[in-house]
C-alpha cells in the first residue's frame, strides 16, 4: 500500500540489548557444550578397566540423547539470533478508496467440540472490523458441513444489523458480542442515558440472539453432513424483514458473508480445514530473520502470494487454465486487488462458478493442485504454506500491537492440550521427513540460512525432544539402580560444565519467561508441560508420522475441542491440572515419575550408607529434578481425590509398567 506522504506503515526496532545478552549467551552455552561433548566421547577412546558392554550401552544412549538435544538447543538459537519489534502507525493509512479488499477466512469443522455460538462471536467480530465493508468479505468455511452452523450463519446476520451501526456509533473496540458484554469496563468511555439505553437494548437482541442458536443446535442436525459424503453448499447470507426497522443507510453497510462446505466424497482424500483456530504466538525472533510462518489464525496474506509467482497481468490464459483450472471466473479474479467482484451482483453465475470450485476434485491434474497437494495433505497446512512462501521470495511481518487484535480460545484441560500436541507434533514431522525439510530444502531459497533454522526446529523438535527426553528419565535412573555412574564426580572439573549447561539451560529460559513479563510459576509450568508432551505427544505423533510415511495409515485431522466443562474449566482457573486423560497420556507420565521415586529413594540410601555422595550425585539430582517438576503428577497419584486425579488403576498399571522397566534395567545394565 502507497501512502500520499510516502512515509512508512510501520517501523522496525533491533533490539541491540537482547541480541548482545543473546548472542554471548550462545557462544558460552556452546563452549560448554563442546567440552561435555569431548567428554562423552573420550569415553569410548581410552582404555578403561571399569568398562562393561552393559556401562557402553548406557554411555552410548545418553550420550547420542545429548547430541540430539544440543543440536536443538543450537536450532532454538535461530529465534534468538536477531530479534526486533515494530511500531504501526494507522494513522498514515491512504483513503478507504485505495485500501485493497480483504477476505476474512473463519474455519470450523465440529460444533460438538467448536460450539456454534462460539464461531458466530468469531463472524460478527470479524463482520464489525473497522473497515470499508465494500471490501470487506467475510467466509466461514465449515469442514464438518453441519445444518446447525449454517443456521447460526443467518442468525449471526439477523443480529449484525443490529450490531454492526451499534459499534460504529460508539466507537466500540471490542467487537465481539461476548467478549464485549462480558467487560464492564467498555462502558466507561461513554455516558449518557442514550448509550446505555442502546447497550441494554443490544444486549437482549443478544441474548435473543444466543437462544435461538443453542435452540437450533438442540433440536437441529450436528451430525448429519459430518461424514466424508456430502456435495459443496454455498450461501451468500442475506436477508431483510419488515419488522426489523434500522435506518436504511446503515443496513446497506454490510459486509459479504458467505457460508462454504467444501465437497467430501469417500472417493478423493480430504484436505482437513484451512488452518488451525488455537494459537498465536510471539514471533519477535522470527521476525529479525525473515519473518513469521503462518501460525494457524489471525495473520493477512496476499491473494498473488498463494497463486505463485506464474501470475502476471500478460499471463497467457491457457497456461493459466493449466495451472489453476478450468474455471474463468477464478483466472479473472487473480488479478483483481482493488475491489473484487461483489458476489451479489451476479448472483447466480458466481454461485455456480464456486459450486465447481468447491468440488473435491477441482484441482486434481492442475500444477497448482500438485503443488498445495502436500499441504494440504499435512495437518500443519499453514506452517508448510508460509514456508513455501518464504522459499518462493515474500517475506512476512510480525504485528503485536499493545491491544491484543484477536480474541481468541485455547485448551483448558490436559487431555485436549496433549491430542492438540499430539496432531501438531504428527503434522510437523511429516514436513521433516519429506523433502521438503527445511535443512535441506530451505537453505537456498529462503530469506537467510537463520530463517530455514527456525523452520527447521519447527518440524524437527518432536523428534529432538521425546528420543532425549525418554532416555533422560529412564537412562540414568537404571544405571543409578544398578550401581552404574553416568555422570562426573563432584570432584572432577568436568562436573562443572555438566553443571553448568543445566544452569544455563533453565536460567536463560527463567530470564526469557520473566523478562516477557511472565512469573516464576509460569516458568515452573512451561518446564513441567514440555516434559509431559516430550514423553507423550511428541512420541505418538512422531510415530504417528513414520507411519504415513511407511502407508501404515492415513493422515488424519481431530479439531481441538473447545467446550468449556464446568468442573474442569474450575480446575483450570485455580491452576490444577486435571488427569482426566487417555490411559496413553496418563500411563507413560506416572510410570516414569515412578521410576524416578524409586531411583531417589535408592540414590538417597546409596549417600546415607555408602557414602557415595561425590559418584553419583548428578544421578541422585535428576530423579529430583523430574520429581519436583512433576509434582503434580506425584499429588495427582498419592494425595488427590477430586474427579480430576489419576485413577488409582492407572496408578497400579504405572507402578507395574516402572516394575517392567527396572526388570529390563537389571538384565540390560547387570
Amino acid at each position: 500500500m502507497e501512502t500520499s506522504s510516502k512515509l512508512p506503515l510501520h517501523l522496525c526496532h533491533v533490539h541491540k540489548l537482547s541480541i548482545f545478552i543473546n548472542r554471548t549467551h550462545i557462544f558460552f552455552h556452546s563452549i560448554a557444550l563442546v567440552f561435555l561433548l569431548y567428554y562423552r566421547a573420550s569415553f569410548f577412546f581410552f582404555q578403561d578397566t571399569t568398562k562393561t558392554k552393559a556401562t557402553t550401552l548406557a554411555w552410548l544412549l545418553v550420550f547420542v540423547s545429548e547430541i540430539l538435544l544440543s543440536f536443538e538447543w543450537l536450532l532454538s538459537q535461530s529465534f534468538r539470533w536477531r530479534p526486533v519489534s515494530r511500531t504501526a502507525f494507522p494513522e498514515r493509512l491512504p483513503g478507504d478508496d485505495k485500501l485493497p479488499a480483504v477476505d476474512v477466512f473463519i474455519c470450523t469443522a465440529d460444533p460438538e467440540k467448536e460450539p456454534t455460538v462460539g464461531v458466530m462471536n468469531t463472524v460478527l467480530s470479524a463482520m464489525a472490523m473497522d473497515y470499508p465493508p465494500d471490501k470487506l468479505h467475510v467466509y466461514l468455511s465449515d469442514d464438518g458441513g453441519a445444518a446447525v452452523t449454517l443456521k447460526g450463519m443467518r442468525e449471526a446476520w439477523r443480529f449484525a444489523k443490529w450490531w454492526l451501526p451499534f459499534c460504529r456509533r460508539y466507537g466500540i473496540k471490542c467487537r465481539a458480542p461476548e467478549a464485549y458484554f462480558s467487560a464492564e469496563e467498555e462502558d466507561a468511555d461513554f455516558g449518557g442515558s442514550e448509550f446505555i439505553q442502546d447497550r441494554e437494548d443490544i444486549k437482549e437482541k443478544y441474548e435473543v440472539f444466543k437462544k435461538r442458536v443453542r435452540e437450533k443446535a438442540t433440536v437441529g442436525d450436528t451430525r448429519s453432513r459430518l461424514g466424508r459424503d456430502h456435495p459443496a453448499l454455498i450461501e451468500v447470507i442475506q436477508e431483510t424483514t419488515s419488522d426489523e426497522a434500522i435506518q436504511e443507510n446503515e443496513t446497506k453497510n454490510m459486509p459479504l458473508l458467505v457460508y462454504v462446505s467444501r465437497e467430501k466424497r469417500p472417493s478423493h482424500p480430504h484436505h482437513f480445514k484451512a488452518g488451525a483456530l488455537n494459537v498465536l504466538l510471539l514471533w519477535n525472533g522470527y521476525d529479525g530473520v525473515g519473518g513469521p510462518c503462518v501460525s494457524g489464525t489471525g495473520y493477512y496474506i496476499k491473494r498473488l502470494s498463494l497463486c505463485s509467482n506464474s501470475i502476471h497481468e500478460d499471463g497467457d490464459p491457457m497456461k493459466l487454465r493449466q495451472s489453476f483450472g478450468p474455471s474463468n471466473e477464478f483466472i479473472k479474479s487473480l488479478h483483481q486487488n482493488k475491489k473484487p467482484d461483489i458476489l451479489i451482483h451476479r448472483k447466480n453465475a458466481l454461485l455456480n462458478e464456486a459450486q465447481l470450485l468447491a468440488s473435491c476434485a477441482f484441482e486434481n491434474g492442475t500444477e497448482w493442485g500438485e503443488e498445495v497437494g502436500f499441504m494440504y495433505g499435512s495437518v500443519v497446512e499453514d506452517y508448510f504454506t508460509g514456508f513455501r512462501l518464504h522459499c518462493k521470495g515474500w517475506i512476512s511481518v510480525y504485528c503485536n500491537s499493545p491491544r491484543p487484535q484477536f480474541l481468541g480460545s485455547g485448551t483448558t484441560n490436559l487431555n485436549d492440550f496433549l491430542v492438540q500436541g499430539t496432531r501438531w507434533a504428527s503434522g510437523l514431522v511429516d514436513v521433516a521427513i519429506s523433502k521438503f525439510c527445511p535443512l535441506i530444502f530451505g537453505p537456498s531459497k529462503t530469506y537467510t540460512f537463520v530463517q530455514s533454522m527456525c523452520y527447521a526446529e519447527l518440524a524437527l523438535f518432536p523428534i529432538l525432544y521425546f528420543l532425549p527426553l525418554w532416555c533422560f528419565a529412564t537412562i540414568p535412573q537404571l544405571c543409578l539402580l544398578n550401581g552404574i555412574p553416568l555422570y562426573p564426580e563432584v570432584s572432577n572439573s568436568y562436573f562443572i560444565v555438566f553443571s553448568f549447561v543445566f544452569l544455563s539451560s533453565i536460567s536463560k529460559h527463567l530470564y526469557e519467561v520473566l523478562s516477557t513479563g511472565f512469573t516464576f510459576r509460569h516458568w515452573v509450568n512451561e518446564q513441567r508441560i514440555w516434559m509431559m508432551k516430550s514423553v507423550t505427544s511428541h512420541l505418538y505423533g512422531s510415530v504417528d508420522a513414520f507411519m504415513k510415511k511407511i502407508g501404515m495409515r492415513e493422515a488424519s485431522f481431530f479439531p481441538t475441542n473447545k467446550v468449556d466443562n464446568v468442573d474442569q474449566l474450575k480446575r483450570y482457573n485455580m491452576g490444577v491440572f486435571d488427569f482426566q486423560t487417555s490411559i496413553l497420556f496418563l500411563a507413560p507420565m506416572a510410570a516414569l515419575v515412578i521410576l524416578n521415586m524409586a531411583s531417589f529413594a535408592v540414590g538417597i540410601s546409596r549417600v546415607i550408607f555408602s557414602g557415595e555422595l561425590d559418584k553419583f550425585f548428578i544421578q541422585v539430582f535428576i530423579p529430583f529434578y523430574v520429581i519436583l517438576m512433576n509434582y503434580p503428577i506425584v499429588e495427582g497419584m498419592l494425595i488427590r481425590k477430586d474427579k480430576g486425579r489419576i485413577p488409582p488403576s492407572v496408578t497400579l498399571l504405572s507402578a507395574i509398567v516402572s516394575l517392567i522397566f527396572y526388570f529390563l534395567g537389571s538384565i540390560i545394565f547387570m
